[in-house]
């Protein structure tokens, strides 16, 4: 068959031109190697907070998000002295090195400390390293090729999420969990071989888009200082915008998992059927995520634009809080998980990146990295003391319930909001590159 033929087909497929074939899958496989080295690794991560109680996870997601504070303003000063062009390289080899040192010491006895820094640190990496290749899509390509992209290039993260827990359970015996954080080293460090590839397409021109300005090419720093990326929210009232949307998110979430949690631990005592519950749940998950992303995703969001992605899933939340304040049972809080999360990685998470896309580079690094990380976690924390609150000043899960549908209501809403005003974003920059 001709080689070009079978490249339009399958650009046909995941609805991409020829040109940007080779690209979306360069995406697509960084997105694999990073969520299934993320995935091998997330059961240790969950055994270890378990391990401290549910009751006390509210700490661990307090430390987590006083390490994101930390963390941010030496990720902006690194990134106003490192290229574009290498910036990913720099942060990667970091976690890279942070991989090697863990493996290193679960080769000697374990402890209750190790399990707790090793439970944030998890935390903290898993944000950095999608924040960061997300920015990274969200530089090389534009507003017009995310809706059509980025769908398919999220399909990569639960083709991960699915080869992840299959590598897990089947090398644990024999690696150990030594040997598994080797293998995510390993994993990370090819994510940095298919960033190479985006950022010489990009370059080379392929993506369409030159520079609006000197400081805009990859080959410099972002001029700034550490506290940019905070600065530069606060000027805005659409990436303040964006802010409350991740926020109600992670609050919706994390009332939902925190829901789960308890009633998990009382219908299962048993550890291993624990297991086998999240085993389930994770499969259904990334299964389902995988088929909306391939088919549905892109062309839902070329023809009705970005706020429906952002939009129905908070919606349906809404419903479900509602439904949980009369049947507060299991069969209705995995539905919910599930539906959340399926939604979440297929439509949110997608359409949440294309907010980006008609931005400047500083946005796209330095405010996505704060919003994605310290706001996202800031989030977290407040939802699950706030949670903590609710359960201990009302008998039963109806008061938290209604809180949750509220914040969904108003997550639904701000997500409309947001989508419209991108979608005017990337046709007034359309229209400034293509005049005629």
């Amino acid at each position: 068959m001709d080689t070009s033929l079978l490249a339009h087909r399958a650009g046909a497929i995941i609805n991409a031109e020829a040109h940007e074939l080779r690209p979306a899958l360069n995406g697509f496989l960084l997105f694999v190697c990073l969520f299934a080295g993320y995935f091998m690794l997330r059961p240790i991560r969950e055994s270890m907070g378990i391990t401290a109680g549910v009751e006390n996870l509210q700490w661990l997601f307090t430390a987590t998000f006083l390490v994101m504070l930390a963390a941010v303003p030496l990720f902006a000063w690194l990134s106003a002295r490192v290229p574009r062009l290498h910036f990913v390289d720099w942060v990667y080899g970091f976690f890279c090195t942070n991989l090697l040192l863990f493996a290193a010491l679960f080769l000697g006895e374990e402890s209750p400390w190790l399990a707790r820094v090793f439970y944030v640190w998890i935390s903290v990496y898993n944000l950095f390293v999608v924040s960061i290749a997300w920015s990274l899509m969200a530089d090389v390509f534009d507003s017009a090729q995310a809706k059509r992209l980025f769908a398919f290039i999220a399909a990569g993260a639960s083709v991960g999420g699915l080869s992840g827990p299959a590598l897990s359970a089947l090398l644990i015996g024999p690696l150990g969990e030594s040997g598994l954080m080797l293998l995510a080293a390993a994993l990370l460090a090819a994510a940095m071989w298919f960033k190479r590839q985006l950022m010489h397409w990009r370059e080379r021109g392929g993506a369409g888009r030159p520079d609006a300005a000197p400081s805009e090419s990859p080959r410099r720093p972002l001029p700034s200082n550490p506290f940019s990326g905070m600065t530069a929210v606060l000027k805005s009232p659409y990436l303040l915008g964006i802010c409350g949307f991740v926020v109600l998110l992670a609050t919706v979430s994390t009332f939902l998992y925190f829901e789960q949690a308890r009633v998990v631990a009382e219908h299962f005592p048993d550890r291993e059927a624990q297991v086998r519950v999240f085993g389930i749940i994770d499969f259904v998950v990334q299964a389902g995520a995988l088929l909306c992303q391939l088919f549905i995703t892109g062309r839902l969001a070329q023809r009705l634009g970005v706020g429906v992605l952002l939009a129905m899933v908070p919606l349906v939340m809404c419903a479900g809080f509602i439904g949980l304040i009369f049947a507060p049972g299991f069969g209705l809080i995995a539905a919910l998980m599930i539906v959340r999360r399926i939604g979440e990685y297929a439509f949110v998470r997608p359409g949440r990146e294309m907010l980006f896309a008609p931005l400047d580079a500083e946005s796209k690094y330095k405010a996505k990295n704060f919003i994605d990380t310290v706001v996202y976690r800031a989030g977290d924390a407040i939802s699950a003391w706030a949670k903590s609150a609710l359960d201990a000043l009302s008998q039963g899960a109806g008061m938290a319930a209604l809180v949750g549908a509220l914040c969904a209501l108003l997550w639904g809403l701000l997500g409309w909001r947001l989508g419209e005003r991108a979608d005017r974003r990337a046709s007034l920059s359309a229209a400034r590159q293509n005049p005629a």
